[in-house]
């Protein structure tokens, strides 16, 4: 069996990462899972072609898909932090760059990295 190559690994991390954030926002329908599948597949071009950008494909594919999402369905995910005021979504910080996190711009704190929203929105839900 051949090993899986680093641009493949990058390429599934950033599909479970961002995957395990839509469960957590319970807003995974297979429609918008095929909004991941599209954005890791355009992904997988551009990490091909600059291989140095795997650590930040997490960060695109999330970004991808809230872009998608906000097209089709409204934003998301939705700031868990702010309690009052409009609704709005989070941001991926860095938006290039490793170490992605959804970050609330308005109250200007770090939500959670991406992939681990469900650690937040749960704590969010309990309090």
């Amino acid at each position: 069996m051949d090993p899986i190559s680093p641009l493949e690994q990058a390429l599934h991390a950033a599909r479970a990462l961002v995957l395990a954030d839509l469960v957590a926002g319970r807003v995974a329908e297979a429609d918008v899972v095929s909004l991941v599948e599209e954005s890791v597949t355009q992904r997988r071009w551009w990490v091909e072609q600059w291989p140095e950008g795997a650590p930040f494909v997490a960060g695109l594919v999330a970004q991808d898909v809230q872009d998608a999402l906000l097209e089709r369905y409204g934003r998301w995910p939705l700031c868990p932090v702010c309690g009052a005021g409009d609704p709005h979504a989070l941001e991926v910080e860095p938006e290039l760059g490793p170490d992605p996190h959804w970050v609330c711009s308005a109250a200007g704190v770090k939500v959670a990295a991406v992939g681990s929203l469900g650690e937040a929105l749960g704590g969010a839900a309990s309090s």
